[in-house]
């Protein structure tokens, strides 16, 4: 029986993080910039709070940036919205200009349930996120939304449901799309118990933009939460949020690299005291280049309850 999607409603903030009928693009299987046998990235920078204008005193959480770094799309429980908790942009002018007030994606994106975990597609065309609205299979699903003009945030055509293939009865969120590839997290194997024991799961994309059925990924998973996947741009590299054991606060952000696509990812690294504290850090989200980090955390300097952050890295050349 369908979850009460309201009834939900801040447990699935907390817990955040068919056939696609949109046209089919390559974009997101695409080679992405290529990395020199000799290039290593640096470590990441101190976090720096995304300040007042984008934060809240509400929970502010799940972000997702544009490929080319002017939209800042997230999910918030912020009044102004639909539902339990809704998406919103924050748009800028350049790079380095500072971010504009946060605007409601509206009603064809948001619902009265909750909302959450963006994904834009590399070619800007499509937004993946997660939503407890009606029509549904589980207490929440991924659905996916199209847009002719990539320019335009509001812009998102009625959202599609991914279907009984990626999506179950259970809690389903958190997608991150390299084509053939779609992970997200799913607490399918306990859908008992709400928001206990997510998992990674893969799903491959077909032709046609068809779902194939999802597979727990062992090798990213633990005994405790695993949440929100983001992967880079080459998909060699992927960050999600755990509480797994190992953790130095509620919740770390942890790091798995794979020397193919083929291969297996690696064992999870938590990230360590550069990005993670003793509060919580959750639902990262990695730019479209690799080089910057956004999530959500809890950590003193912020408004006391979820805010974003963000921190950076740089390629460095070995001698």
């Amino acid at each position: 029986m369908r979850t009460n999607a309201l009834a939900l409603g801040l447990a699935a903030v907390l817990a955040f993080g068919c056939t696609d009928q949109t046209p089919t693009s390559t974009a997101d299987s695409a080679p992405g910039p290529q990395l020199d046998a000799s290039q290593r990235f640096s470590g990441w920078s101190t976090p720096t709070n995304l300040g007042a204008t984008v934060n809240s005193a509400a929970i502010d959480f799940t972000p997702e940036i544009s490929r080319d770094g002017l939209s800042l799309y997230f999910a918030s429980t912020r009044p102004g919205g639909f539902g339990a908790t809704d998406l919103w942009v924050s748009q800028r002018a350049s790079v380095d200009a500072p971010w504009g007030a946060p605007v409601n994606l509206g009603p064809t994106i948001n619902s009265a349930g909750p909302d959450a975990a963006p994904y834009l597609s590399r070619d800007g065309h499509r937004l993946f996120f997660a939503s407890g609205r009606s029509g549904g299979f589980g207490s929440n699903d991924n659905w996916v939304s199209w847009r002719s003009d990539t320019k335009d945030d509001f812009a998102w055509e009625p959202p599609v449901n991914l279907g009984s293939q990626v999506n179950s009865p259970g809690f389903d969120a958190g997608a991150t799309v390299r084509n053939p590839e779609l992970y997200f997290s799913s607490d399918r194997a306990s859908p008992s118990s709400p928001f206990g024991n997510l998992d990674i799961y893969l799903s491959l994309v077909g032709p046609g933009r068809t779902y194939g059925p999802a597979v727990l990924v062992a090798e990213l998973s633990s005994s405790g939460n695993d949440l929100r996947p983001t992967l880079r741009f080459d998909a060699l590299e992927i960050f999600l949020s755990s509480n797994r054991t190992g953790t130095l606060g509620a919740d770390d952000i942890w790091v798995s690299t794979r020397q193919g696509k083929s291969k297996a990812w690696s064992t999870p690294v938590n990230l360590g005291t550069a990005i993670n504290t003793a509060a919580q850090e959750r639902m990262p989200a990695l730019s479209k280049d690799g080089m910057t980090l956004y999530f959500a955390s809890t950590r003193p300097g912020g408004s006391g309850s979820f805010d974003l952050w963000v921190a950076h890295r740089s390629l460095v050349t070995g001698q």
